[in-house]
């Protein structure tokens, strides 16, 4: 491990005898072992129970589980919102966990979009200014790419509008080009469609879909198995552990 945090390459022989760096084919997620626990009073909660799992360039995975069952705990472990008690995440070799919240902001801003149920813009903000703060804090400044991609995702004619004035397919739309704008390689959602109507659910599973066909890795959390389906693979969680089976 190289003192910065990042998986040291290792050389590795391919079939035909040719030698590659493994960190050319290292997951974009990678978590190992995680733990987490809540106290409240003398009662201990066990949010996860020793977590492992992969996400890899190109792939979507879906993250299924009943309320309570670890899955949003396990998506903010690994989106660097919340630091697991046990265990590491790697996000493209980078090691997130155990590190100060100056690297760890640092590191989300470049590599992850999160797409939340709510709360995904500042209030006091301009969708279009919401979505220029992301490209900021990612350290890229492109006007184009800003219209680019409230285009893309159908809320061109709402850029100047506060969140307060959104209707709740806009807000989620407008998180969505937040979570995009930066073009990241990492894109992390907890329960996208939710409280959508039924065009800007397929919006946003169209989007994924051309994330994924651009390279990009793609993290969702649900309790839908319609959701799920549309997935490459699935990744079943309950009382904190992933149950066997999960593909």
């Amino acid at each position: 491990m190289e003192p910065g945090g990042e998986k040291l390459p290792v050389a590795v022989t391919s079939p035909s005898g040719s030698s590659a760096l493994s960190s050319s084919v290292s997951p974009a997620i990678e978590a190992r072992e995680l733990y987490r626990f809540y106290h409240v009073g003398d009662d201990e909660t066990q949010a996860l129970r020793g977590v492992s799992m992969e996400v890899n360039s190109g792939e979507i995975v879906a993250v299924v589980g009943p309320s309570g069952s670890g899955k949003s705990t396990l998506m903010a472990c690994i989106a660097g919102l919340d630091e697991p008690d046990g265990g590491f995440v790697y996000i493209n070799g980078e090691r997130l966990t155990r590190r100060d919240e100056k690297t760890r902001t640092s590191l989300r801003a470049r590599l992850i979009g999160i797409l939340l149920q709510s709360g995904n813009l500042f209030d006091h903000l301009t969708v279009r200014q919401n979505v220029r703060l992301k490209m900021h804090l990612a350290g890229q400044r492109d006007d184009g790419r800003v219209s680019d991609v409230l285009e893309m995702v159908g809320i061109s004619s709402r850029g100047d509008a506060y969140p307060p004035h959104l209707s709740g397919g806009e807000a989620s739309r407008a998180g969505l080009a937040v979570a995009l704008a930066p073009k990241p390689p990492i894109l992390i959602a907890d329960e996208p469609t939710g409280e959508v109507d039924a065009e800007t659910e397929q919006r946003i599973l169209y989007l994924f879909e051309e994330h994924r066909q651009n390279g990009g890795a793609i993290l969702i959390v649900t309790h839908s198995d319609a959701i799920a389906k549309h997935a490459d693979r699935i990744i079943r969680i309950e009382d904190g552990k992933i149950l066997k089976g999960s593909r």
